[in-house]
């Protein structure tokens, strides 16, 4: 049984080295990489916060692009810097299944608006029917108003 003992404080050195292995594959967080990611975050809040108030671009769809073109960038900064996601990390898991999230979510939302879009053209009435519907339901009332 000793032996076993010995064997197993033997192993500790593998356990470590593997230890090593595994603390590799794991994001590494450092001040600085905290400090870039804050200064990053803190610039692509101001820019787009300047271009608005100051309304720098007048053109509401160029604005849009715009800002949205921020948004996008700004979280790429926080899921680098903060949530230290990477090619490396789990195998490449962590951002393969962030990848396909991102699709999904995409497909959903083009698909519901693509839909509502399409309800809103085909089902609702036209405006040019409003006036006529008005006209047929203000007639009754003239004509009982008139008839006393």
């Amino acid at each position: 049984m000793s032996a076993h003992n010995s064997h197993a404080s033997d192993n500790h050195g593998d356990a470590h080295g593997h230890e090593e292995h595994h603390a590799a594959n794991e994001p590494h967080s450092t001040f600085s990489g905290y400090m870039t990611g804050f200064v990053l975050s803190i610039i692509l809040t101001a820019i787009p916060f300047w271009l608005v108030m100051a309304k720098v671009i007048t053109d509401r769809p160029t604005a849009v692009l715009v800002l949205g073109g921020f948004a996008v960038v700004q979280i790429l900064v926080h899921m680098v810097y903060f949530l230290h996601m990477n090619g490396k990390i789990e195998g490449g898991w962590t951002l393969l299944s962030t990848i396909f999230t991102v699709v999904f979510v995409a497909i959903a939302i083009t698909g519901t608006l693509w839909v509502m879009f399409h309800m809103n053209a085909n089902m609702m009435p036209t405006h040019t029917d409003m006036p006529a519907a008005m006209e047929h339901s203000a007639q009754p009332e003239a004509a009982t108003k008139a008839a006393p």
